[in-house]
């Protein structure tokens, strides 16, 4: 079964329940895959996370019915899965602009989604240098921040240029193995709507006391090689390499991994290496 299919079911599966009760881990596991796995697939190839396609997909069938039923709002709130008016009209104002009480009875446009599905494209004008390696465990060492993956905008690269000097310099003391370089973790997602995410470095040394700690285990890696824009290559990776290479995500227990080979200070788009776990189909 190809990862389209996969994530189709996956689609079905939120499509059917959307007056319901939908579990993301239950969508994950008809995709085959885990929370963690699912979520990027569905962020990289929809350009959304799935909670938020799924709260689209609501308000837009929802005005549907406030637009052309009897039915009453509040009603209509509590099937889509608002548990006060207070809640459902904030939300519908978001999406369409207009309260719900000033939609019904008028023909106006409203912001609707429709249901997406996933086909695989194949694209072989731009290469991607990708070697599939296994890695013993490794421990990085670093400082850390929370980030919400509900977030519209990528804040990942301001943690990186508000990190002192000091810091960048303690990171270079450390490290004594490979990966070699600076390295960017995401970690502990979890199917959870936050993240943490480290700069670190690789090392068997003590970590300073302001410091965190995060052990990776040994892992099947998928490592992408390129200088440019990062969430570019990512989401080619999602995209085109993984649905056809008979690989799927490793469970969330291990993180995805950016390393930066040249020893200064790193900046989004300097070269890099992106590292997934992959195990086989």
């Amino acid at each position: 079964m190809d990862w389209a299919t996969r994530i189709n079911r996956a689609i079905d599966y939120i499509e059917a329940n959307l007056d319901g009760e939908i579990n993301v881990k239950q969508a994950a596991k008809l995709a085959f895959c885990s929370a963690n796995g699912f979520s990027n697939m569905f962020l990289m190839a929809a350009g959304i996370q799935p909670r938020e396609y799924i709260r689209r997909r609501r308000l837009s069938l929802a005005a549907l019915e406030v637009q052309n039923s009897d039915a009453k709002i509040i009603d209509i709130a509590l099937k889509y899965g608002y548990s006060s008016p207070t809640a459902f009209n904030r939300a519908f104002q978001v999406q369409h602009k207009v309260p719900p009480t000033y939609a019904r009875g008028r023909k106006i446009p409203l912001t609707t989604y429709p249901r997406i599905s996933f086909q695989i494209q194949i694209k072989g004008d731009i290469e991607m240098k990708v070697r599939i390696e296994q890695k013993p465990a490794f421990t990085v060492t670093g400082i850390k921040r929370t980030f919400s993956s509900d977030a519209t905008e990528n804040k990942i690269p301001d943690f990186w240029s508000e990190a002192s000097r000091e810091v960048y310099e303690t990171l270079l003391s450390l490290m004594d193995t490979q990966p070699q370089g600076f390295i960017g973790l995401c970690a502990d997602f979890g199917g959870k709507r936050e993240f943490d995410y480290y700069i670190a470095a690789a090392t068997t040394k003590a970590a300073p006391e302001s410091f965190e700690t995060y052990k990776v285990k040994a892992a099947t890696w998928a490592i992408l090689e390129q200088d440019g824009d990062l969430m570019e290559l990512a989401e080619r990776f999602w995209k085109e390499w993984l649905p056809s290479s008979g690989y799927r995500r490793a469970g969330v227990d291990i993180p995805d991994v950016e390393v930066y080979p040249e020893l200064d200070m790193p900046k989004p788009n300097f070269k890099y290496e992106l590292w997934f776990p992959i195990v086989k189909e």
